[in-house]
């Protein structure tokens, strides 16, 4: 019996840490939805955590758990997970995180989570237990994300400047600072129903491990879903302001055309990969979508050295939180 209330209050304190997680990428990636729209001047910043966490949490009614199936059963084989993994897991991502927020760089939670799952199954059992379709495919959208963000913001903002080509600028930055409500909000559910899913998919491999769900599971038990988006919504109501002035003025200047543009082509890419169960990276798509639309304007319109240290921070993610995870493996098993 005390084994068992052992057992239950580790996987208790599991859920806690996976959870923290999630509110951490919540308030890591707050900048990602509301970056464009503090820095276009159509919402304070406290008007716009509040509205991009509502939007967050809708995101529940709005999105299948594809991308949550994909982390919690599609990553690493059966059998392998079990707390020390899911424990060291957790601690490479949310350190990698906290750091990275720290310094104001807008790196993905989603490949830290990614990295820190991989380095922590390696550390127990090696590479061989990694599915290694699932992680190359994830891998790919690491580059695929940004670049279809560049595309659609790019090219919605072509098509935007023809038809609006008679229009005077200020009546454009009228009716855009309107239409940015809604390219926000299409952000913001994109960003809650991919993201929060990774947090879902985590907790889902922590109770099929420990025999609190099994494996043929369609879903995981409805607590961890609201709990997840929850925890995500509440992450990016409080907001991580370092990362925003980097995502909304460092890179290229906005205006409201521009932000309704980034935005939209993000939320596209967004749709499109958690309709395809892929966990793909917000900070990744929308930085390619802000560059897509600083890129139409003129090529000197867009920092790229700012964007080059973005993506080193991107290249180096997974690995450095695979790194940390390994530690933290060999730290569960100590003291646990």
């Amino acid at each position: 019996m005390e084994v068992q209330t052992a057992a239950f209050w580790l996987v208790a304190m599991l859920v806690v840490l996976a959870l923290a997680f999630d509110f951490m990428n919540g308030f890591h990636d707050s900048a990602n939805a509301i970056a464009t729209v503090v820095s276009t001047g159509v919402l304070r910043p406290g008007q716009a955590v509040l509205f991009a966490a509502f939007f967050n949490v809708v995101a529940i009614f709005i999105f299948q758990l594809s991308v949550a199936s994909t982390v919690g059963k599609g990553l690493v084989m059966p059998g392998i997970v079990d707390t020390h993994v899911v424990f060291g897991a957790l601690v490479g991502a949310l350190l990698w995180n906290i750091i990275t927020w720290y310094y104001g760089i807008p790196s993905s939670s989603s490949h830290a989570l990614l990295g820190g799952i991989v380095g922590a199954a390696i550390a127990k059992a090696g590479a061989s237990v990694l599915i290694k379709g699932k992680i190359l495919e994830t891998v790919l959208w690491i580059f695929l994300s940004p670049l279809l963000g560049f595309l659609m913001a790019s090219l919605m903002m072509v098509a935007v400047a023809w038809i609006f080509r008679r229009a005077t600028p200020s009546r454009v930055d009228k009716w855009f600072r309107r239409g940015q409500l809604f390219s926000a909000a299409a952000y913001s559910l994109g960003h809650g129903g991919n993201d929060s899913q990774k947090t879902i998919g985590i907790i889902w491999m922590l109770l099929i491990a420990t025999g609190y769900a099994a494996v043929g599971d369609k879903s995981p038990p409805a607590w961890v879903i609201i709990c997840c988006y929850l925890a995500i919504g509440m992450g990016t109501m409080f907001g991580g302001w370092r990362i925003v002035k980097t995502m909304g003025q460092k890179i290229t200047k906005l205006k409201p055309v521009g932000g309704f543009c980034a935005e939209t082509g993000g939320a596209i890419t967004l749709f499109l990969a958690s309709f395809l169960g892929i966990a793909v990276s917000t900070t990744h798509t929308i930085t390619g979508a802000i560059v897509g639309v600083g890129s139409t304007q003129r090529a000197s319109a867009v920092r790229w050295g700012v964007a080059g240290n973005i993506i080193w921070a991107w290249i180096f993610t997974i690995p450095a939180s695979a790194f940390v995870a390994a530690i933290g493996y060999w730290v569960s098993l100590q003291i646990f």
